[in-house]
């Protein structure tokens, strides 16, 4: 951990209880489900009771799409960042995971305690909630990867909150 220009201690973890000793005083979190061609985007109020999908970028050059999130932190004075793990059923590393954790590292320099959480069944989840909604498929389409971060930030937030270890 060292210490950023704002002064806040850095972490990068997969515990909630570290992240929870990161941020005693609660604080808005955005919840990010990275892919290849999209970054979903996801926020919760400073209590950490519920996530709300945001928006959806376009994955472009890393420093134009750092900038974008740096601009949504800035504007929703958010405390943390919760991306998404993608693991294997079984639990193991994938290289998918490989890539989440790069982009955590890529961003460690916002000053910000990051949380990997488990992201498994996200995407499947979101999608059955979206039909359940009856959501046309372009709507979809259009929204799964913020609707699958905010899954991935609201299991975040129910262990930050204290009610799922």
């Amino acid at each position: 951990m060292g210490e950023t220009a704002r002064g806040r201690s850095q972490v990068i973890t997969q515990s909630a209880l570290i992240m929870r000793d990161e941020l005693p005083e609660g604080g808005v979190l955005m919840g990010l489900d990275t892919g290849t061609k999209t970054i979903g985007i996801a926020l919760c109020d400073r209590d950490w009771r519920f996530a709300t999908a945001g928006k959806t970028l376009q994955r472009g050059k890393f420093t134009a799409d750092k900038a974008k999130l740096q601009a949504l932190i800035e504007e929703r004075g958010v405390v943390g960042l919760v991306i998404g793990l993608p693991l294997n059923m079984d639990g193991s590393e994938s290289p998918r995971s490989q890539g989440a954790r790069a982009i955590a590292r890529n961003l460690e320099d916002l000053g910000l305690p990051i949380l990997l959480w488990d992201e498994r069944w996200t995407t499947q989840a979101a999608e059955r909630a979206m039909i359940e909604q009856d959501f046309s498929r372009a709507k979809r389409a259009e929204r799964i990867d913020s609707h699958a971060a905010a899954l991935i930030l609201q299991g975040a937030i129910d262990a930050l909150a204290g009610s799922a270890f």
